[in-house]
């Protein structure tokens, strides 16, 4: 046998790649803990294997006192029923720092005030009860044709009536732009429209919880929406400020979070879907000296196509955002699937610790 060669296989290479690590085969059963079952994941590969992975990492994350977190939240996640995990993550103390878009705080606005989202169809072959107790079938053109006739707004198999909006509408107009009439940073009227849904929503005695931004507001964690204008609820701040001293600094706001992302002892980033907030929340770290300790990234789009919302955390590392050791997960699949799964086996985690 050569002097280089691999005494347990006899080869004459050695494995320096190969670790003798075999895949265990999961095992479900009857009973388990959603905390059990991600534990049972970690012996898969592939998205079963790093989503695992994710909630050891976003456990440790949480869990630690020092670290400072800032949460990027994108996507549909309120119109599809992801509102009360956010909000709940907000006020229980598990976020530092919230940076999202202007449709997730339109959205939390429309609930937080009595409106609803309601149960759609995508396929429009799909049969659909007419109201007579009949079916029918569309074309896929008619279908959303006749939303339209309706009037009815479509986010993907979620529907949300047209009035929603023109309610949202009289809610800033009465309630949340006259607290701030004048020139303020994004995150004052994130504050501002927090505290104004809390207070209708009690008011008015809404069933559904307050939400997102008001949870923000209470607990005093900042929200940050630097694309705010991208929603309706920017087009309804931009309308406002054609005849008030009311106007939107957004590069106050940057100010406010490299100080916090300075200040920090260690920062560990949570990001939930692309675009603008995990631009924003990542983008942070190349304004003050160090860099993410933490990171756990939950995307469904895929990395190959180079755009900003599928790369991966290593890239991220490489434009000085992660530090060289930062431990990092990203899981590619449905953020409505991985997000509450993880913060619930998370929140067993550490009921376990406390």
């Amino acid at each position: 046998m050569s002097d280089h060669g691999d005494e347990d296989t006899g080869r004459e290479t050695p494995r320096e790649e190969f670790h003798d690590a075999p895949i265990e085969h999961v095992s479900v059963n009857a009973g388990m803990t959603v905390g059990e079952f991600a534990t049972a994941l970690g012996d898969a590969g592939v998205g079963a294997g790093r989503l695992s992975e994710a909630v050891d990492l976003s456990a440790e994350m949480v869990g630690r006192e020092d670290t400072t977190v800032f949460l990027g939240l994108a996507g549909a996640m309120v119109p599809t029923g992801m509102r009360r995990v956010v909000t709940d993550l907000v006020r229980d103390g598990f976020v530092d720092a919230l940076v999202t878009t202007g449709a997730t705080l339109t959205h939390d606005a429309i609930e937080a005030i009595g409106g609803h989202h309601h149960h759609g169809r995508v396929d429009p072959s799909e049969p659909h009860p007419t109201g007579d107790g009949a079916t029918d079938t569309a074309t896929e053109r008619d279908h959303d044709e006749r939303l339209r006739e309706e009037g009815v707004d479509r986010v993907y198999d979620v529907y949300l009536p047209q009035e929603q909006f023109a309610r949202l509408e009289t809610h800033l107009r009465s309630h949340v732009f006259p607290r701030v009439e004048r020139r303020v940073s994004i995150r004052e009227f994130t504050t501002a429209l927090g505290e104004a849904n809390a207070e209708q929503n009690d008011a008015t005695d809404v069933d559904a919880d307050p939400g997102i931004a008001a949870a923000a507001a209470a607990a005093d964690v900042p929200v940050y929406a630097p694309a705010i204008q991208d929603s309706v609820l920017g087009i309804q701040a931009w309308v406002y400020s054609q005849t008030s001293e009311f106007g939107l600094d957004a590069l106050a706001d940057m100010t406010e979070l490299s100080d916090l992302a300075a200040d920090a002892d260690r920062a560990g980033a949570l990001v939930v879907g692309g675009g603008v907030p995990k631009n924003y929340v990542l983008q942070t770290m190349l304004a003050v000296p160090g860099a993410y300790d933490y990171g756990v990234q939950l995307t469904m789009d895929p990395p190959h196509t180079a755009g900003l919302s599928g790369a991966t955390l290593d890239e991220a590392r490489s434009w000085g955002k992660l530090e060289p050791d930062a431990e990092n997960v990203t899981v590619v699949a449905d953020a409505t699937i991985t997000l509450p799964f993880l913060v619930a086996a998370v929140r067993e985690r550490l009921a376990v610790v406390d």
